[in-house]
């Protein structure tokens, strides 16, 4: 057993390709002895050998073409790490439809084509691993699809973007606005040159798709997921929060209501309390919080990005895929997603919300603006007045629990009145 050999292609030679590299030959005579045989990186494919990078890799495993990783007859696990969907999901059923396990790092890939992907892998027999693409280091889906399994899963709420994290972190530590953080992270290489999916939200979206289906058995369609960005956070919103003893993190959040037929799933910054153990997660770190009817509440935490913890997650992917091979077994745990989740429209969400807006500073308006809330139901919890300009005050409002479409309702009939110049930011926020 210890003289066989399990052959690696890696399609995509960036940060994760580096990394994933870096562990499956750094410590390859460890993985040898755990595994019961060698695992060897034969061909890594990627377009441009010219860009400089932290890892030497020998020229003879070196190509240009896709397909002398997916075809090859000497390959038995491809690994992916292109990132998006074109044409990286060509290349990932092109391996399946040749009899090779696959495994991917790939979030936008899984969340949008993981279903067919897994009935294709399922269908030729072969197994398809993507611990990467949620968490980077935190071995998230492992723990819900196993260590968590004998569960009733009721709720799954993480801190998924490293990037939104650190920005975040950084405005609550030292008073700084969001541009300058953001090209702070931009320099130091923790946010892309375009960091759009992470300061929208929309890397976190995928993330959560993928964990709320592996949590509840539905496939869940990304596009039914609202999800806001963290770019209209201010220096303010952060001192009110501090003041009321809250942090602001870019939550994901999915659970079950209306007794688990339907799924709230949704990504969008919020209010949280310093009690809860995810007020505490800090800087590039990502933590997932998992509620139970068995196991209560679980906390996972760790490094959520970056080239050796998510080539880590890979890695062990591919010793799995490999163990499996050596066994002649499958993946002891394939897809079990049944249906479609109907997701919860983002109206009939009920939360309780925090308001900061700029009003005229004249008589009334205070009064003016709780009437039409009341009005439309909605329940005001506490406001705070402070000045903002020389015409203009700035109001903060703590909204009880209520309907997301009540407090839209109210917010647009009060800008009617024409005495707020600007609401400037909503944010839910999560109870004590």
């Amino acid at each position: 057993m210890a003289d066989r050999e399990v052959r690696v292609g890696i399609l995509g030679m960036g940060i994760v390709g580096c990394g994933v590299y870096q562990v499956l030959t750094g410590n390859a005579d460890g993985i040898a002895q755990r595994l019961g045989c060698r695992l060897t990186v034969a061909r890594i494919a990627d377009i441009d050998w010219d860009r400089e990078r932290d890892v030497r890799v020998p020229e003879e495993v070196r190509t240009t073409d896709a397909s002398q990783v997916t075809a090859a007859d000497d390959i038995d696990i491809v690994v992916e790490t292109i990132g998006g969907v074109t044409p990286a999901r060509e290349f990932v059923l092109d391996a399946i439809a040749n009899g090779k396990s696959v495994v991917t790092s790939n979030k936008e890939l899984i969340a949008k084509h993981g279903d067919e992907i897994l009935d294709a892998a399922a269908a030729r027999g072969v197994d398809v691993e993507f611990e990467g693409a949620v968490g980077g280091t935190i071995p998230i889906i492992r723990s819900l699809k196993e260590g968590l399994e004998a569960n009733r899963i009721l709720e799954v709420t993480g801190i998924l973007n490293g990037t939104t994290n650190y920005i975040l972190t950084r405005m609550t530590d030292e008073g700084l606005a969001f541009e300058d953080v953001l090209a702070d992270a931009q320099r130091l290489g923790y946010a892309e040159a375009d960091p759009t999916n992470d300061i929208e939200g929309i890397d976190a979206k995928y993330k959560i798709g993928i964990l709320a289906a592996i949590a509840f058995g539905h496939r869940v369609d990304v596009e039914d997921i609202h999800s806001e960005g963290i770019t209209q956070i201010a220096p303010a919103d952060i001192d009110y929060a501090k003041e009321m003893g809250y942090a602001i993190k870019l939550l994901a959040t999915a659970r079950r209501v209306d007794g688990g037929e339907r799924l709230d799933v949704r990504v969008h910054p919020a209010l949280v309390p310093y009690a809860h153990p995810l007020a505490q997660v800090n800087g590039v770190f990502n933590a997932v919080w998992v509620v139970g009817e068995a196991c209560d509440q679980v906390m996972l935490y760790g490094r959520g990005a970056g080239s050796l913890p998510t080539g880590n997650a890979v890695a062990g992917d591919v010793i799995d895929c490999a163990r499996n091979i050596v066994s002649g077994t499958r993946n002891r745990i394939p897809c079990t997603c049944s249906g479609q989740a109907e997701i919860v429209p983002m109206d009939e969400i009920a939360t309780e919300t925090y308001v900061r807006m700029l009003v005229k500073d004249q008589p009334g308006v205070l009064g003016a603006i709780a009437t039409i809330l009341g009005q439309e139901g909605v329940s005001i919890q506490s406001v705070v007045q402070r000045g903002g300009t020389e015409e203009s005050a700035e109001i903060v409002w703590i909204m009880h629990k209520g309907e997301e479409s009540k407090l839209r309702s109210a917010l647009n009939a009060i800008e009617q009145l024409g005495i707020v110049e600007d609401v400037c930011t909503i944010i839910r926020v999560v109870p004590a």
